[in-house]
């Protein structure tokens, strides 16, 4: 892996433009990018290795699909009733 310095320019996906523009390294953890500046409209935020965060409507739409999975009973398998099973016949004997 290479070298991350301060200044260095790498590619990210800023909020502010909704696109993928270079951005400028503003601090480092470890070493990785930890904050970044876009370039083109100056805003700094979290690097975000270039990925887009989710939509506010495809956020909308796991919510309500969690709601109907809460809903919904969890499938069970129905008690075996000892009335319900057959008896196995006598075999009659031989002659």
């Amino acid at each position: 892996m290479s070298d991350l310095r301060l200044g260095d320019v790498i590619d990210d996906f800023c909020v502010k433009c909704k696109r993928l523009t270079n951005h400028a390294i503003v601090s480092i953890v470890g070493e990785q990018a930890a904050k970044v500046r876009c370039r083109t409209c100056y805003h700094d935020h979290d690097y975000r290795h270039g990925q887009a965060p989710p939509s506010k409507k495809d956020l909308k739409k796991q919510e309500l699909f969690a709601q109907v999975l809460a809903g919904v009973a969890p499938e069970s398998t129905p008690a075996e009733d000892p009335a319900d099973k057959k008896k196995p016949r006598a075999r009659k004997a031989a002659r």
